[in-house]
């Protein structure tokens, strides 16, 4: 590590967007008499900062390799999920082409360690596996009805003590083999960077989803990763994750979903039913830095019934186990919720299994992101792509039952996809996985909104020419701030508008917090668009008039804003008061996916479903500490 001179000397609004080309940041810094520790010159890529870029991504994408993706028609392969997040150009399994409006800056194909391989095997003529009985008709499954029964087959023939008919440890290998090495080919450092990655999906009793995807931080991985087949509990994944750790494979996983765990993924107990303690806490947190808040099968913020004074909690909600018609728990199944307990069991017991970060996702099953709202690829392949199949628009004929829609109820509740934001110096694998660990990460629902999020005691004003220089010896998001006795602290906020998407309407921090021993959650808007102020009384920002056209999806233009910052201080805050504050940032309202294709389909949109929508960034939280004694 060397000492060198750093400073911002450029404009405030690039030095807060940190994204692009970044060669004046770093002549300026070089030319400031300022010092920062930064890592070795040499080791630098194009576009470093020294304080940050914003770098979007997705972490969980599947492609030929998962046994549901392929039976649902996916046959691309990791490689071209890859060369599709560079830019390119990826076919649908319905045959349509996917292409991104602008290429993302890291990807991580996530395939199920469940059976890797398996069905593409089964499918190919002359393996192994393909002269199983289960096997046949494989290899001439056409539409999506004929692919929903044989995936019903397979699920069944799992059931039964066939199933380790095909279980077959070649076939895992070739396929983790291929998927860690197209991870290798993708990676360019300074460009674009490529995770070697799996999805370990775990269910509870009820098919309570309690999946994570593994991220790996190196160019190498275990011989083959740790699946369900090993065990249905996550913290015997986190032994493993330990043990591997030790041999020099660093990685950390990400629970997502937790909106269909009915109720498991934050319960306040192990797996096993048995009271958590300070182990199990380190445990977690040391292997579970981050959640997933939104993806393709809902937002897992926070549900109307959880937080009912937050007008915007009914965003994005997926109510049902995952695969089923079945309802979620919605208790232990919400971030904020878990937020709330984890500074409860802090308070009382001295540990917090649930302080982590966020980012967003998309979960897409066609080796592709799931596409934008006015572009919506959905998920499943052959199984979901045309409106009528995801209950968006009614049916050519009446359905089993003589109803109009689809019979499947979670499709139509499904959101366009999500992604992951961090701050990191330089696009590569250290920088971004480091981002992860610190936690200095966001969450979007799609847009690339960037969002930054500081606290401290020292907070400079927000036009400071060197806003960030000193903001960054402050505390940043994922970070702990302690109290102190005669201090309050402050927090900046910033946030930007994705140039694809709409203007910014307001930004919020939400606030949870231990209060006469009960835990309390108050949302606060702190930054209003188009000169608007908040008002003190009801902390909201006023309608600013946006509206949408629902009759070609056209919205205002003339209304919100490109960048919304502000320092703010909470008007309640006690430093005897554990709490923790997280960013959101709302967009102007914009027509939903489903409300896209009724348009297209030239029909009124479906009743029941929401029919605009304001896209959103979350930023990673910020835990306030009281001083001890307090």
């Amino acid at each position: 590590m060397n000492l060198i001179k750093a400073a911002s000397l450029v404009a405030l609004s690039a030095l807060l967007i940190a994204c692009g080309d970044t060669s004046n940041q770093q002549d300026s810094a070089e030319a400031s008499s300022e010092l920062a520790v930064v890592p070795d010159i040499a080791a630098r890529t194009p576009g470093y900062s020294e304080h940050n870029n914003a770098y979007f991504g997705d972490l969980h994408v599947h492609t030929m390799y998962s046994f549901d993706a392929f039976i649902f028609g996916t046959t691309a392969s990791p490689d071209d999920a890859y060369e599709f997040a560079k830019g390119g150009v990826l076919r649908h399994p319905g045959g349509f082409d996917m292409q991104l409006k602008e290429p993302l800056d890291f990807y991580g194909v996530s395939d199920h360690a469940f059976y890797l391989g398996s069905l593409r095997s089964m499918a190919t003529p002359g393996t192994e596996l393909s002269k199983l009985d289960i096997a046949n008709g494989m290899d001439t499954l056409s539409d999506g009805l004929n692919r929903r029964s044989k995936f019903q087959e397979l699920i069944t023939f799992l059931g039964t003590d066939r199933r380790d008919e095909i279980l077959n440890q070649k076939v895992f290998k070739e396929a983790w083999d291929d998927i860690i090495g197209a991870a290798n080919r993708a990676n360019d450092p300074g460009k674009f960077t490529s995770f070697i990655a799996y999805e370990y999906t775990s269910s509870g009793p009820g098919n309570a989803n309690l999946h994570r995807n593994v991220i790996f931080k190196g160019d190498e991985a275990p011989n083959l990763p740790f699946s369900r087949l090993d065990s249905l509990n996550p913290e015997d994944l986190w032994d493993w994750m330990d043990e591997k750790r030790a041999e020099g494979h660093e990685s950390l996983a990400i629970p997502h979903n937790s909106n269909g765990s009915n109720g498991m993924m934050f319960q306040q107990t192990t797996f096993e039913g048995n009271a958590l303690d300070a182990t199990y806490a380190e445990q977690r947190m040391r292997n579970e830095p981050l959640v997933e808040i939104s993806q393709v099968k809902g937002t897992s913020d926070t549900h109307p019934a959880l937080s009912p004074n937050d007008e915007w909690a009914d965003f994005e909600i997926m109510p049902y186990r995952i695969a089923t018609n079945i309802d979620s728990a919605i208790n232990g199944s919400y971030v904020r919720q878990a937020y709330m307990n984890g500074l409860k069991m802090q308070e009382d017991e001295g540990y917090n299994p649930f302080k982590f970060g966020l980012i967003g996702s998309s979960d897409t099953h066609n080796a592709s992101y799931a596409g934008d709202e006015d572009n919506y690829w959905s998920k499943v392949g052959l199984v979901d792509d045309t409106p009528q199949e995801r209950g968006s628009v009614k049916l050519d004929e009446p359905n089993a039952d003589g109803g109009d829609y689809a019979l499947n109820k979670s499709y139509k509740t499904w959101s366009a996809a999500g992604l992951a934001g961090v701050w990191a110096q330089e696009n590569t694998r250290a920088s971004i996985y480091d981002a992860f660990r610190r936690k200095e990460t966001f969450g979007t629902s799609g847009p690339r909104i960037k969002v930054r999020f500081f606290a401290g005691y020292d907070i400079p004003a927000i036009d400071d020419k060197a806003l960030l220089t000193k903001a960054y010896t402050n505390t940043t998001m994922g970070g702990d701030l302690i109290a102190t006795e005669s201090d309050t602290p402050s927090f900046l906020v910033w946030a930007a508008r994705d140039a694809n998407s709409a203007p910014l309407q307001r930004v919020q921090i939400i606030k949870t917090a231990v209060k006469d021993g009960q835990t309390v959650e108050e949302v606060f808007d702190v930054a209003c668009a188009d000169g608007n102020a908040v008002d003190p009384t009801t902390n909201r920002c006023p309608d600013n008039g946006a509206r949408v056209d629902l009759s070609d999806c056209s919205y205002s233009q003339d209304k919100g804003a490109a960048e919304l910052r502000t320092v703010w201080q909470d008007p309640g805050y006690a430093p005897s008061q554990r709490a923790m504050y997280y960013v959101r940032v709302l967009e102007n309202p914009t027509c939903r996916w489903s409300t896209w294709d009724a348009l297209r389909e030239g029909v009124a949109p479906r009743e029941g479903l929401h029919k605009t929508i304001q896209e959103r960034a979350w930023s990673s939280p910020i835990w306030v500490t009281p001083l001890a004694g307090q």
